[in-house]
Formats: structure tokens, C-alpha cells, sequence
């Protein structure tokens, strides 16, 4: 079913933007999650991390780096500013603003190429509670949109090469944040609840997702195992619209392969 989504998201806009680059963009990116559902329902551990890498590095480094295709936040504001409706602003609109109707936060947790290098750090589940610092986030967002504003204000010139430099830039200070405050917070997710400016998107179009782990009360035996592996300290055992931090779940299915009495699906 995911791989029939995305095919259609793929051929809708290979016949109406004319380009053939959106019928591989999406069609790659549909199979490498099916590849990856395909993995988690024969119990492969590392089936996420494999997405992870397969989505990621095609993103960072092909569309990004080699592309010189901005990717960031920073990179859709200048297509809103201009008004061009292609690979950035497509991006966003499947993957961050719409896409998470029907899969939540599922980009951060299999297409995020900077996720992709934090998850690999040793604090996977959170050590210390979490900080009530996620406002940071939003002065983040705000500072992106303000730098591509002024720019324009500016009438700054090659605004395209100065796009790409700040994909490499942003990047770069991106990763190391998230990895020095995977160090201090001892919490490999440290960035993406604190920092990340993309969750102004992801969060509120996440509380109506259709697709997110249900539990079954009548299984549960109030273990508390699946609030111990969340890497985003959600607790899943709580109904769907009353969970804490319930729009933070990326669907790592942690909490589903170590639940003890198959509660959670």
C-alpha cells in the first residue's frame, strides 16, 4: 500500500510537471520504505536504519549535494518567495505538511538525513527527562524563513549558489548541534525535540495521522517497557488524542518489537 501511495504521488506529478525526475524521486523512495516495511515484518532489527540510509543519503547527497537542491527549510522559503512549485516545495508538501495526515513523523523517523547520522550516536533511549525547551524550535523556524526574507529585501544576487551554500552550512551546524546535544542531554533526539525547526510542520498535521501504534488494553500488563525504549518519550499506551508528547511519535515500532505481550501494533 505504501508503494502504490507514493507511485501515485510519482506518476501524478511525472504527467503534470512534465519531468521524469519526480516518477524516480518518488518511486525510489516508495520502494525503499516498502523495503523497509518488508524488513520489519520479518522481524529484521535493523530494518529502520537501513530506510534510514537508503532515503537519507539519497537525499543529502544526490538531490542535495549533487543536485545543489536545498532540502532545508531555508530552501522552501525561497520557492514560496519566488513561487515555484518544484522539488523543495513538493517535498515539503508531501513529506511535511500533508504527508503526516496519513503517516505522522514518519520522515523523521526514516527519511531525516541528519536523524540518520544522530540515531547511530549510543543514547538511543532518552537518559535524563525531558526539558521543557522545545520553544527553541520555533525561534529556529522563525530565523529561516527571516534570513530568506531578507535576503530578498536585499535583492541579494545568485540567489540559487547562495541556496546551496546553505544547505552545506545548515548541514554542517545541524550535525553539530545534534550531536553535541545527543552528548550533554544523553539523548540521541536531543535536536529533534529542542532545535529542529521542520516539527513546526510535522507536529500539528501529526495529531490527526491515520497511521500510529494502537494498543490493545485488554493485552497490556502496564510493563512500562514501551515508554522505556521511546526514543521521543511518548507514551503509547495512552488512547491515540490524550498521549503525552503524542505528535513527537516518528513510528520507530521500538515499543511494538519489545512490547512482552504483543499489546501494540
Amino acid at each position: 500500500m505504501m508503494l502504490a501511495i507514493f507511485e501515485i504521488i510519482a506518476i501524478t506529478l511525472w504527467l503534470t510537471k512534465g519531468k521524469i525526475f519526480y516518477l524516480f524521486n518518488f518511486s525510489y523512495i516508495g520502494l525503499s520504505l516498502s523495503v523497509g516495511i518488508l524488513l520489519f515484518l520479518k522481524k529484521y532489527k535493523n530494518f529502520r536504519r537501513i530506510v534510514q540510509l537508503l532515503v537519507g543519503l539519497y537525499m543529502l547527497v544526490c538531490l542535495g549535494i549533487i543536485c545543489n537542491e536545498n532540502m532545508q527549510i531555508e530552501g522552501f522559503g525561497y520557492y514560496l518567495f519566488t513561487g515555484t512549485f518544484e522539488a523543495a516545495t513538493i517535498h515539503y508538501a508531501v513529506a511535511k505538511i500533508f504527508g503526516p495526515l496519513l503517516f505522522g513523523r514518519g520522515w523523521c523517523g526514516y527519511a531525516c538525513w541528519t536523524a540518520m547520522v544522530l540515531d547511530f550516536l549510543p543514547y538511543k533511549q532518552p537518559q535524563q527527562p525531558r526539558k521543557k525547551l522545545a520553544w527553541i524550535r520555533y525561534i529556529t523556524f522563525a530565523a529561516s524563513f527571516l534570513l530568506v526574507a531578507a535576503l530578498f529585501l536585499a535583492k541579494v544576487g545568485n540567489m540559487e549558489r547562495i541556496m546551496f551554500w546553505a544547505f552545506l552550512v545548515g548541514n554542517t551546524v545541524y550535525y553539530g548541534i545534534g550531536i553535541a546535544l545527543a552528548f550533554v542531554f544523553q539523548d540521541n533526539r536531543a535536536f529533534c525535540k529542542y532545535i529542529c525547526p521542520i516539527t513546526v510542520f510535522l507536529k500539528p498535521m501529526s495529531y490527526f495521522s491515520l497511521l500510529r501504534i494502537k494498543c490493545d488494553a485488554g493485552k497490556c500488563i502496564s510493563c512500562g517497557k514501551c515508554k522505556r525504549v521511546c526514543s521521543m518519550d511518548v507514551d503509547v499506551t495512552e488512547p491515540s488524542g490524550k498521549r503525552v508528547n503524542g505528535t513527537e511519535c516518528i513510528l520507530c515500532m521500538e515499543c511494538v518489537r519489545n512490547c512482552p505481550s504483543d499489546a501494540l501494533k
